[in-house]
């Protein structure tokens, strides 16, 4: 299975960008590209994922054993040309001494080529001794070539080269110029989703033009060729679910202010009996005939004047949650379901089931992974004797003014959640979380959310 790992020096340097333009230029080529990312991150694989006509699937050692990371990248890999593996922050980079958690270590475990991204800007020769640290500090990490990036022009990226190929044998792969079309506009939390904009498809095809120039992708699919066979990984037993003939629909926010899914919690979902039933907070006015309701993360701050003004669906969505509507929200969701969202000197209504303010500031209120104890008012079946959640959490925003005591779910022991010390909002049958959880073995999430809306159907029916 040809694959590649696509990493740097450190974050900033542009390797998404160009993991973005490699994609989109195989696929244009008539390549399948299968694309990984690295870590807990939404933003960049919705990108990676329009490039590359794929969804693009996470790998996490925090919520991932080894052994799910590579059953993850064989499953999905298998009927793609190629995979992609784009790393964060980087090469050596991760929260453990050892570098046990670090892209490196990934690398290794995928046994792939690693090709370094390089900031190149201010520098010539002065690469070199960056380029021989990163070869000697662990052998066993095969860096197979160097992209330069950011290059200030020709003359810069003979210096480069020249440099490079005299003091090392890495093959130089690519001198990519600085040039304003390879920008992608930023925020809070990295790139502007690709959900976002309109003009999606065409910045993409700029990117795929100037890296297809300025790249060599053909001895690059070759590199990719000459990664070594993988062990067979069989799928781990406790992610195979059984199919349900009797489906239940769920519905799904997914539009400008919610696109935070993980890919593979989607399917889970689905083989969990859901039939995801997309909703546009934006633009519907109802909703439809639903058994559950997930509400994932987001930007509703960009577009709470418009979340706002459709006040026919939030009246809709807080009237199904005080009916029992079996309803999950995430982060973003969790400030749609708010009684308001405060951002910028501006506040706009919004959902109001759960009674507090979303309030913006301009630093992370809870930011990184997160270790969770369930709580005995935690709603969902129990499917372990093992209540401990590792997830993540990213949110700039606060829920303040709460005018009600209420119940959670988890127990924080590390990260923020709610208020430092609780996350997970309990009323009637809504959880309301800060915390982005991933469905894996450990802790199958969309299969126990499943079962909880199950119940509640089953019981509706009896009642009826």
């Amino acid at each position: 299975m040809a694959r590649l790992f696509i990493s740097a020096a450190h974050k900033s340097s542009g390797k998404t960008t160009l993991s973005i333009g490699l994609c989109a230029a195989w696929q244009y080529q008539g390549l399948q590209v299968q694309a990984f990312k690295k870590g807990p991150d939404y933003i960049d694989p919705l990108w990676l994922s329009t490039a590359s006509q794929r969804p693009c699937h996470n790998l996490d050692f925090n919520t991932s054993s080894p052994h799910e990371i590579l059953h993850c990248v064989q499953h999905y890999g298998q009927t793609a040309d190629l995979s992609l593996i784009e790393a964060n922050k980087g090469l050596y980079d991760g929260l453990s001494l050892d570098g046990s958690d670090s892209n490196a270590a990934l690398a290794k475990l995928l046994q792939a080529p690693v090709i370094l991204v390089l900031d190149t800007r201010g520098m010539t020769r002065g690469i070199v001794p960056i380029l021989l640290g990163y070869l000697a500090f662990d052998p066993e990490v095969h860096i197979a070539g160097v992209i330069f990036n950011r290059v200030g022009g020709s003359r810069h990226a003979a210096k480069l080269r020249q440099a490079v190929e005299h003091f090392t044998d890495i093959p130089v792969l690519g001198s990519v110029q600085e040039t304003a079309n390879l920008q992608i506009e930023e925020r809070h939390l990295g790139l502007m989703p690709s959900n976002e904009r309109l003009d999606a498809q065409q910045q993409i095809a700029h990117i795929r033009d100037l890296v297809a120039e300025q790249v060599d992708l053909t001895q690059l699919f070759t590199l990719a060729q000459q990664a070594p066979s993988l062990p067979t990984v069989m799928q781990p037993m406790n992610t195979k679910l059984s199919s349900h003939p009797n489906k239940l629909r769920i519905g799904i926010c997914q539009d400008a202010a919610f696109g935070f899914y993980y890919p593979g919690d989607l399917e889970a979902l689905q083989q969990a009996g859901a039939e995801l039933v997309p909703i546009n907070t934006l633009q519907d006015t109802q909703l439809p005939n639903l058994d559950g309701l997930f509400i994932g993360g987001g930007f509703p701050e960009t577009q709470m004047q418009q979340l706002a003004a459709n006040r026919s669906l939030r009246t809709a969505i807080y009237t199904a949650i005080e009916a029992g509507l079996p309803t999950y929200a995430e982060c973003g969701g969790l400030m749609y379901l708010a009684r308001s969202l405060q951002w910028r000197g501006q506040s706009a209504e919004m959902v109001g089931i759960i009674p507090g303010d979303a309030v913006m500031y301009p630093k992370p209120q809870g930011r990184g992974y997160v270790h969770l104890q369930e709580t005995a008012a935690m709603p969902w079946p129990r499917s372990s004797t093992d209540l401990q959640v590792q997830a993540h959490e990213f949110h700039y925003s606060r829920l303040e003014n709460l005018s009600e005591k209420g119940h959670y779910a988890y127990k924080v022991q590390r990260g923020q959640g709610i208020d430092g010390e609780h996350d997970g909002w309990i009323y009637k049958n809504l959880l309301a979380s800060y915390t982005h959880l991933r469905h894996t073995p450990r802790y199958p999430w969309a299969q126990r959310f499943m079962e909880f809306v199950r119940k509640h159907s089953q019981q509706r029916k009896q009642a009826a």
